[in-house]
């Protein structure tokens, strides 16, 4: 009994061990060197939820951090830091955080964010939204139409109407259900100028918020066709 009692209590002290950890690396205020941005701080619809920008402008390159005020508490929105600000819309029964990061110069990205049991906001997905688009389209037929491997200005966009359910498409989905998300990108194309060509340009696709998962709805078969061919 007394060999069980050893290993039962070496147990429970390296779970709480663990939580400690876990917990001691929550930051619970911007770093030094950061101050808030007050020009990009954003709300939620309800007033609920407020998203506080801060800028580091100590290093060479600047670096920005995301945190929510939301329940008395602040909280760090996504570990890694961004070169540039963003903007952020939420879906309106405000269980989702859409992130439009840009990246570079003319190019952006998607993040995702969900509401937590906790209450707050987490990633919803290792990898940024934009580039789970992008895996999916080279999943697709359309990926080997493609001329050249997209090498530039490889975007990741929100499509206009998330706000109003995507109505606007003539669509009667389930609300607060889908994301609509644009790819473009350029490469060098032998023969074609400007030397710098789109060749993807607006392909579409649906992101499913309750499933995880991708699709091409019938709508954008058409346009997705087009959208492959060098400009």
């Amino acid at each position: 009994m007394k060999g069980r009692a050893f290993w039962i209590g070496l147990l429970m002290a390296c779970v709480i061990g663990a939580c400690g950890d876990a917990a001691a690396a929550q930051p619970s205020a911007p770093p030094a060197g950061y101050s808030i941005d007050e020009e990009f701080t954003q709300k939620s619809p309800d007033g609920a939820t407020i998203i506080e920008q801060y800028l580091n402008k100590e290093t060479d390159d600047w670096k920005w951090q995301f945190w929510v005020r939301r329940q008395g508490t602040l909280t760090l929105l996504d570990p890694e830091p961004a070169g540039y600000p963003a903007d952020f819309i939420f879906t309106n029964d405000l269980k989702w955080i859409v992130r439009v990061q840009k990246i570079g110069s003319g190019t952006l990205t998607l993040h995702l964010y969900g509401l937590d049991p906790q209450g707050g906001y987490s990633r919803a997905s290792n990898k940024p939204l934009g580039d789970l688009a992008w895996d999916y389209l080279k999943t697709r037929p359309d990926w080997r139409k493609i001329v050249k491997e997209p090498e530039y200005h490889a975007s990741a966009y929100l499509l206009e109407g998330l706000e109003q359910n995507y109505r606007k498409f003539g669509v009667d989905w389930p609300a607060n259900r889908y994301i609509l998300i644009g790819l473009s990108a350029d490469a060098d194309v032998k023969g074609r100028k400007p030397m710098q060509t789109g060749v993807v340009n607006g392909w579409h696709c649906r992101y499913d918020l309750q499933t995880g998962k991708f699709d091409v709805p019938a709508i954008f078969t058409r346009s997705n066709a087009r959208a492959v061919l060098p400009r």
